[in-house]
């Protein structure tokens, strides 16, 4: 029986894909990285920033320091910030809206457990706070997806044991942690990019919270 819906947050239930791309571009363009275009970003989905940067950067055939790696994660992350003042409820995914109200009605917990530090910014913009019991983001947690961690403390603050928690993910590092802190999963997107998701739909307009509950 499912007790809880755990959301991830970008790529699930809002849509902030063109506004990192946005970050990344600019970034790169300042670096003289002329290789990066949308497919090398989706490299990044899921990923945690300072990964993301590793990856750039060993794309680039740079050995950076540490100091190095975490300017550039720091100028990204502000070019982001800087383009999420533009962020308004239109970046809502298909049926996200309407599956947290659903649960709301249903007395079902949710939460969103994310890797990102702008989790809790994105949420307010977006008017879905009120839906939500709880909200785990980068300030929260240790290590990021594919740990368990985000997962499991989501978990432990709506006081839901794992295994009746079910993890509404689009990125492989998700379905991977979900897995780990021994959760049911639904994925989100494409199985092209989503190989390891058990089930999958388009947007969450796919399918209906009875379905949901009954995966």
């Amino acid at each position: 029986m499912i007790h809880a819906v755990i959301f991830d947050l970008d790529g699930v239930l809002v849509s902030t894909d063109e506004y990192h791309y946005r970050s990344w571009k600019r970034l790169c363009e300042e670096e003289g990285f002329t290789f990066f275009n949308y497919e090398f970003n989706h490299k990044f989905r899921g990923v945690a920033r300072l990964k993301c940067v590793e990856i750039l950067l060993n794309a680039a055939g740079k050995s950076p320091t540490h100091e190095e790696i975490l300017e550039i994660a720091e100028r990204k992350n502000r070019y982001f910030n800087e383009l999420l003042e533009q962020v308004t409820e239109n970046e809502l995914l298909p049926g996200a809206l309407e599956t947290l109200q659903e649960l709301k009605k249903q007395n079902i917990k949710t939460a969103v457990a994310s890797n990102s530090k702008n989790a809790k910014p994105i949420i307010e913009k977006v008017n879905i706070a009120r839906y939500l019991d709880v909200i785990v983001d980068g300030y929260d947690i240790t290590h990021n997806k594919p740990h368990p961690e985000p997962f499991l403390l989501a978990a432990h603050r709506l006081n839901v044991e794992p295994k009746d928690c079910l993890v509404v993910e689009d990125a492989v590092a998700g379905v991977e942690a979900a897995f780990a802190a021994g959760m049911k999963v639904l994925g989100i997107g494409d199985r092209e990019y989503l190989p390891n998701a058990p089930h999958i739909v388009k947007n969450l307009s796919m399918i209906t919270v009875e379905e949901l509950l009954n995966l």
